[in-house]
């Protein structure tokens, strides 16, 4: 019944390895909640936005150099207004994740760009398709607005200058994600069409993430070469002087976010693909059923007697009232166990704490997020005990799943 790779180890015993749950990490400063969906911005943003400053304030003193000082002021007013464009491209991610269905966990500004956390897949590769491309169009209906806005001001002027800034960078946004590798939203279209085409989801996404490596090492090597022969050179001058080495470094971080990105999409579509191996009657302790005032090293003994790896705490008539933590008994010194009853260790059973048996895949996993808790008491169709979840074992078989070969 315990697939969890621990099915030897008595009750009672501290676990191996010691490995706890995984905190939620902050996503950085929050902004708001368009839609609902929190807004962050990642630290790493304010070094893009002083770099952003400092290379735009330098293309400022050639253009408008009667502007001073005041042309880091303009240039940092630049720098926020793109990442708003970066947030309209993300919010346009988030609105149709939501038209169709799909959750999504938040939306955060980050060094290159924005993310939006979609927690679960497309249903269907079309939808994939659409959710891909809406960002990308946005960019270019952006550009497209701040073009049409130029023509109503001044060139050579500060409005001017900004407009085309972000008329331009706005382009590049767009033409950067339509590229086609994961991460990028080109690569999520190129695995939609591939999915299609062969049936498959799984067989798009090793076809985008692969295409998505390739994509990584050509701007590695690819970015260093324009630039050092004068392809790029002229712009990158234009942009503030950057040198070979500083292009060389952006190339690397470039590639080694294209890189990464790719072989995370793999591997969370590999985990999905055995999510509906991971099934509550399967990962679920048999539990003994004890009253409350059972000093624990009385309920220690009938459970390591049964072979059973966990305590449910029930009322007079056996039903079954809370759940006893197995951290709770581990922090117990032996000698003391005869003298503490369980109720004192025990977490009593809230609404969402009781698991049908038949959940498996993703439903479970929705279930266990809606109510965090560190054991679950796993229950029959017909409300009979069937024993205890413990969220270690479920992230065990996920990390089970995520070792498994795959392409």
């Amino acid at each position: 019944m315990d697939e969890s790779g621990e099915s030897g180890k008595p009750l009672g015993e501290p676990p191996g390895g010691g490995r706890g749950r995984p905190r939620e990490t902050g996503g950085g400063l929050l902004m708001g909640r368009p839609f609902g969906v929190p807004v962050y911005v990642a630290p790493s943003w304010f070094l893009v936005a002083a770099l952003i400053t400092w290379v735009f304030g330098g293309q400022l003193d050639r253009v408008l150099p009667e502007l001073g000082s005041l042309r880091y002021l303009v240039s940092l007013f630049f720098a926020v207004a793109f990442y708003a464009s970066v947030l309209v491209h993300e919010l346009a991610h988030t609105v149709a994740a939501l038209r169709f269905k799909l959750p999504v966990r938040r939306i955060q500004l980050q060094f290159f760009g924005g993310v939006s956390e979609i927690e679960k897949e497309s249903e269907t590769p079309g939808r994939e398709f659409v959710l891909a491309a809406v960002g990308p169009l946005l960019s270019l209906v952006l550009s497209g607005v701040f073009y049409v806005a130029m023509q109503a001001v001044e060139p050579g002027t500060v409005p001017g200058v900004l407009l085309a800034g972000l008329m331009i960078s706005n382009l590049i946004v767009a033409a950067f994600n339509l590229l086609p590798g994961l991460p990028l939203d080109g690569g999520r279209m190129l695995r939609a069409v591939v999915w299609k085409l062969s049936g498959k989801p799984m067989t798009g996404t090793v076809a985008a993430a692969w295409t998505g490596r390739a994509l990584a090492v050509t701007v590695l090597v690819g970015l260093p070469l324009l630039t050092h022969t004068g392809v790029l050179g002229q712009g990158t001058q234009d942009l503030g002087g950057l040198d070979t080495l500083t292009d060389a470094l952006l190339a690397a971080i470039l590639a080694a976010i294209i890189w990464t990105g790719a072989g995370n999409s793999l591997r969370m579509a590999r985990l999905r693909e055995h999510l509906p191996e991971l099934r509550a009657r399967n990962l679920t302790r048999r539990a003994v059923p004890v009253a409350s005032d059972t000093p624990l090293s009385e309920a220690l003994r009938r459970a390591n007697e049964a072979g059973a790896r966990a305590l449910v705490v029930v009322d007079a008539q056996g039903r079954p009232t809370a759940v006893v933590r197995e951290a709770a008994i581990v922090g117990v010194p032996e000698h003391r166990r005869p003298w503490v009853e369980v109720s004192g260790l025990a977490q009593d059973l809230r609404p969402g704490m009781r698991v049908s048996a038949e959940l498996s895949g993703e439903e479970l996993l929705d279930t266990l997020r809606a109510t965090p808790a560190t054991e679950y008491l796993v229950v029959e169709e017909t409300g009979e005990i069937y024993g205890v979840l413990s969220t270690a074992d479920v992230e065990r078989a996920f990390v089970a799943a995520m070792a498994r070969p795959g392409t």
